[in-house]
């Protein structure tokens, strides 16, 4: 009786070794942090557990971003004409010096010039150098100061576009702020959802795992034509000797609910 007792166990184990159980989950959870800091002007609540549409679900005030990303535009033209104007100088301080060179080295060689009037030429081309330098180096600081602003235009449209969330083909889950609280980096804004697919995850025995590519795969009960599209060959830190696999399937009309899953091996022919 007990040899029987014992064959029935093994038996039921063995039939039983390769089923496996999990929540039918929707294929991408986000959970959304906010990247800036502002008051909430806008939650549209009413999306809740709605498919998003390119309309913004959350909008954080964005007012003083969009001044100043004006006045930034406006100084940066500024600048950038300011630069184009000192260049056309120091083209023309150029030119002179060129000219003021050649008769510099004319005017030196010439006797019937005094020292003073050669010394007067001399000045005169030194100072003209010391001008077109000057000129270059404004222009250099003006660049400089161009490039700050383009760095600081960029960080205004980002931050003008994370004040502002929306995310066209998502479930809207949750939402974790009100209008008028105010929320800095790092606060819990909401949670979204991609559910056009689901994903099964399932932790296999290491048999299962090294016969998951040949495996057929059925959800309770049913043969199906889907396979393992993601599997890690390291043991999991929490199911130990398991191994994470998960399975992409079609969208069901319940999320969440049980689904058991079994590996069964193609039998020889």
């Amino acid at each position: 009786m007990m040899k029987l007792l014992l064959l029935f166990i093994f038996t039921v184990m063995s039939l039983s070794a390769n089923i496996y159980y999990s929540k039918i989950e929707p294929y991408e959870v986000r959970r959304i942090a906010s990247n800036v800091s502002g008051v909430v002007l806008l939650t549209h609540e009413s999306m809740l557990g709605q498919t998003l549409t390119s309309k913004p679900y959350l909008v954080i005030d964005a007012a003083l971003d969009q001044n100043e990303l004006k006045f930034t535009q406006e100084k940066l033209l500024y600048l950038k004409k300011t630069v184009t104007l000192n260049e056309n100088i120091v083209n023309n301080l150029d030119i002179s010096l060129e000219k003021k060179r050649l008769n510099y080295e004319r005017v030196k060689k010439l006797k019937i010039k005094s020292n003073v009037e050669k010394d007067k030429e001399f000045y005169d081309l030194v100072n003209s150098e010391n001008s077109s330098l000057s000129t270059q180096k404004e222009i250099n600081t003006l660049n400089t100061q161009v490039a700050d602003l383009e760095i600081r235009k960029k960080q205004l449209i980002r931050s003008i576009s994370d004040k502002s969330l929306s995310a066209k083909g998502f479930k809207l889950y949750s939402l974790e702020v009100k209008v008028g609280e105010v929320v800095t980096k790092g606060t819990p804004l909401a949670t979204i959802m991609d559910t056009s697919h689901a994903i099964l995850t399932i932790y296999l025995n290491e048999e299962d795992v090294l016969n998951a590519p040949q495996s057929v795969i059925y959800i309770n009960g049913k043969k199906t034509v889907y396979k393992i599209d993601r599997l890690l060959n390291i043991a999991d830190s929490k199911n130990i000797s398991k191994y994470m696999a998960q399975i992409i399937i079609k969208a069901p009309k319940i999320f969440s609910k049980l689904a058991k899953v079994e590996l069964k091996q193609n039998k020889k022919k």
